[in-house]
């Protein structure tokens, strides 16, 4: 079976092209720039916006799973180019060469896109797959933790000191990059007949965490014990603008980002949860941030 990947080189596309590794999959990926050799894996160069690279990518390929996108940009005219128009051209390339399976990963913040730039960047792109007459399912993941992360590891390294500061008080569900690499794979292999056409995968604890759980559950793969106090919304908004006029674009939290964390629910939804035939987690959450952080000691990142 050959799959094609864009996003092979972030932290999700990684734990794919791990996952595959062993299986009789040939992997097709989309890169930027040029990548080091690895078994089982052509590179294609170029991006979501060269169609020759889109048309090689997708070629005989027996599905595409779309990973790739901006999750942090200045403006909305950044995430509606990577994130809608992007979806668009992998759409369509994939019409142009008659391959009909389509996994897209979109994100919880798909649901509510009044509250941020990317979450209506996201929901336009769904609306996009949903319109383009292929085989297609949407995958929204909740928050993705694992190695190789650079998002979390902000909330690991602050864990190492003690104090984790977290949004006001609310609830999140919680997947390793793992278990969500095994899903798309095994969805890449399976028509949407007869399955639910938009899921929220999760680690399989009902109602998500706190994000005062979450922290403390950090906290303990570190070895500490955490205080994490929750940030009002203003203060949360406040960091937000001080971040993007102190480092510009290379910004963590933007105000576009602290308005979607600054959300009370992002919890998978039980009526979009994953077949328990198809595909269940397989990895404990606890068990899976110990393993996080030590490999984060391990490769010098904390």
């Amino acid at each position: 079976m050959t799959i094609a990947i864009t996003g092979g080189t972030g932290f999700v596309g990684q734990a794919v092209m791990d996952e595959a590794e062993g299986q009789d999959l040939s992997i097709r990926s989309l890169t930027r720039r040029d990548q080091a050799d690895r078994t089982g894996v052509f590179w294609v160069k170029g991006d979501l916006s060269s169609a020759d690279a889109l048309a090689s990518l997708v070629r005989d390929a027996d599905a595409v799973i779309h990973i790739a996108g901006v999750v942090n940009a200045p403006d909305a005219a950044i995430f509606a180019e990577g994130n809608v128009t992007g979806t668009g051209n992998v759409v369509a390339a994939m019409r142009a060469q008659g391959v009909r399976r389509l996994v897209h990963v979109s994100s919880l913040a798909a649901r509510e896109p009044g509250l941020s730039l990317y979450g209506k960047s996201k929901h336009e792109a769904e609306r996009v797959v949903e319109a383009s007459g292929l085989d297609w399912t949407i995958v929204r993941p909740p928050a993705v933790y694992g190695p190789r992360d650079t998002e979390i590891l902000e909330v690991f390294k602050a864990a190492k000191w003690g104090v984790v500061p977290m949004p006001p008080q609310g609830r999140a569900s919680m997947i390793h990059v793992s278990d969500l690499a095994r899903l798309l794979l095994i969805l890449a292999a399976t028509t949407a007949d007869g399955q639910p056409r938009v899921m929220e995968p999760d680690d399989g604890r009902q109602g998500g965490w706190s994000h005062t759980e979450m922290a403390k559950a950090i906290g303990v793969a570190m070895g500490r014990r955490v205080w994490a106090p929750n940030v009002p919304r203003s203060v949360l908004m406040g960091a937000g603008r001080l971040d993007r006029f102190l480092r510009g674009s290379a910004a963590k939290l933007t105000p576009d980002r602290a308005s979607y964390m600054a959300h009370p629910d992002w919890t998978s939804s039980v009526d979009k949860a994953v077949p328990a035939e198809l595909w269940t987690p397989q990895i404990e959450t606890r068990r899976g941030l110990a393993e996080t952080a030590r490999w984060y000691r391990q490769n010098g990142w904390i």
